[in-house]
């Protein structure tokens, strides 16, 4: 289950964050999401430590938790797509689709011409859109 997604801009400025459980735990998603990025700079910076290559958008696991995984994807402007997922077992290809459909969802939200580039994004379609995306999550594997 999906428990966060977050869009985070290439200053490392948080630009959306939902998290998607009823606990009132946002701030500890926030700070995994915060840490993650940490994660994100080391991939980027130092590609011939790391398996991806440099035109890989898709970072894969950046970190487990005792209670989560965290999952990266970079976009070609350096704008930082994260997912927190509560699920162990996770496939990659389950996760890349996700980011694909994120993704798509983000760059719809930022094509419009009222969003200001680098401010948060305050959008109640794009909101709607990404609680669907998560909704769909995992269904087509068959769990």
């Amino acid at each position: 289950m999906i428990v966060c997604v977050a869009v985070v801009g290439h200053q490392n400025n948080p630009l959306y964050i939902q998290s998607f459980t009823e606990a009132d735990d946002a701030l500890k998603l926030h700070h995994i999401v915060h840490c993650s990025l940490d994660v994100v700079d080391e991939r980027v910076n130092n590609p011939k430590k790391s398996s991806p290559t440099l035109n890989e958008t898709f970072l894969g696991l950046l970190y487990p938790t005792e209670n989560y995984k965290v999952y990266g994807y970079l976009t070609n402007t350096k704008v930082k797509l994260i997912l927190v997922t509560t699920d162990l077992d996770v496939r990659d290809a389950d996760v890349r689709n996700f980011f694909s459909k994120f993704h798509a969802a983000y760059v719809d939200a930022v094509s419009n011409p009222f969003h200001v580039p680098g401010k948060k994004i305050t959008s109640r379609t794009f909101a709607e859109r990404v609680s669907t995306i998560v909704k769909s999550f995992g269904l087509s594997s068959g769990s």
